[in-house]
């Protein structure tokens, strides 16, 4: 901080301090905000630009607010359109088929609340397929293009989302 005094790095550093004694952490900074936007869609759609590996809950002024994510690796992707038909709260996850047999030694279900659950602390199923818009144990995967066709998203972000739409939401998903 050029110019700063001693007394200001304290200063800033108190504060800072005390917006993580809130709950408020450096990911929640940056991980969601309210942005510009215009798409043509309706407000409360939900729509996932997979180039940006950004996610756009759209609202009713012009606006939407942006979430970091992770989208599917290359030739795993998808593109169109879904709705949200379940919310679930520390969801189970059972491999798909090509998972497994990606990774065999898999177990058949991982618990909700487990570390090794790649589902997160919540998870919004799509109509489309086995895919579905979830938290994630892997946070580090954020921003990248790391799954089989789901959006992740870190586990403070679905729950924001989680709370915001419900079953029946449109999901958009485009390049």
């Amino acid at each position: 901080m050029a110019g700063g005094t001693g007394r200001d790095i304290v200063r800033y550093g108190l504060a800072f301090g005390l917006l993580l004694a809130a709950g408020a952490s450096v990911a929640d900074a940056q991980a969601r905000e309210r942005v510009p936007f215009s798409a043509g869609v309706s407000p409360g759609t939900v729509v996932i630009r997979t180039a940006e590996r950004r996610l756009y809950l759209v609202g009713p002024d012009g606006t939407a607010l942006r979430y970091r994510v992770a989208v599917g690796k290359p030739g795993k992707q998808w593109l169109g359109e879904a709705r949200i038909d379940g919310k679930y709260v520390q969801p189970a996850w059972a491999p798909p088929d090509e998972v497994r047999r990606d990774n065999p030694r898999l177990p058949d279900v991982i618990p909700g609340g487990s570390p090794a659950n790649p589902m997160g602390v919540r998870a919004l199923t799509l109509d489309r397929d086995e895919y579905a818009i979830h938290g994630t144990n892997r946070p580090g995967s954020i921003g990248t293009f790391a799954s089989y066709g789901c959006i992740r998203m870190l586990n403070e972000d679905i729950v924001d989302l989680y709370e915001r739409v419900g079953v029946g939401t449109r999901v958009v998903v485009e390049r």
